[in-house]
Parts: C-alpha cells; structure tokens; sequence
C-alpha cells in the first residue's frame, strides 16, 4: 500500500478520544491479529471493518481496524476491507481515491453507481474458511481403528 496521511479522525480513534477506550493499535501483537485475519479473506470477497472487529473481540473497534488497515504493508490485501455499508472508505488517505475499489473490481467484485457492491453476496465469513478446509483435507484415520 502505498504510504497516506491518516486524517485528524484516524488519528483520534487511534488515541482513544470520542469515549473510547485507549489501546495500542501500534503494538506488533494488536496489527497482527488485524492482519492474520484480513490475510485470509479470498480474492472476489470483503470483510467490514466492523465485521473484524467483532471477530477480534475487546479492545478493536471498526475505527481502529480501520486505522489499522490505512497503514498496511504492500502485499497485504488491505482493499478487501470495506465500509457496513459496502463502500470503500479510502478516498482521503489513498492515492488515487478509486485505487480499492478497482482493486476489488479486479477480483470480480461489482460496485453499483453509488459505489457500493452487495455484502449479501461477497461478504466472506471465517465460517467459510473453516468449511473449505475441512471439506479439502482427506479423512483423518480414526485412533480406534484396527
């Protein structure tokens, strides 16, 4: 990802004001919970920033995985984050604003002319991972068998 100006908002939300409680989301431990789970989701699919924070637990919010997100590294698949509403949320901190949009259309993902895809249909779940990988991996054999 290229490097962005976090606005005044990211700011704060990172330093805990508005009534939230103060974390680190600078802490390699906190990102890299953020960037485990985001790692995962598949090309042609989003997660809401909300929607990871409630999978991570206490301590995240949809701001702070959001701050999270708006300073990836090149290589993880920041674009694949997206607004509760199904928008991109990117256009003040990344360059060109369109830039996740295009990337997730790239992956198939389709955008209305307001700019919004259907969650209904490219929301991912981590249930769906673990489905896949059960599916996929052979029969283990059974400890009590002869």
């Amino acid at each position: 990802m290229d490097k962005k100006h976090l606005s005044e908002g990211a700011e704060a939300a990172a330093a805990g004001v508005h009534g939230e409680q103060r974390v680190d989301v600078d802490s390699p431990r906190y990102r890299g919970r953020v960037y485990e789970l985001v790692r995962r989701i598949p090309s042609g699919r989003v997660m809401t920033y909300g929607q990871l924070a409630e999978l991570l637990g206490e301590g995240y919010t949809a701001r702070t995985v959001g701050f999270v997100m708006h300073s990836a590294e090149e290589g993880d698949p920041w674009h694949r984050v997206i607004n509760a509403q199904g928008a991109c949320s990117t256009g003040r901190v990344v360059l060109p604003p369109d830039k996740q949009q295009r990337m997730l259309e790239a992956e198939g993902v389709n955008f209305d002319a307001r700019g919004r895809c259907d969650l209904g249909q490219y929301r991912w779940t981590p249930e769906e991972f673990e489905t896949a990988r059960v599916e996929d991996e052979p029969p283990q054999p059974s400890l009590f068998s002869d």
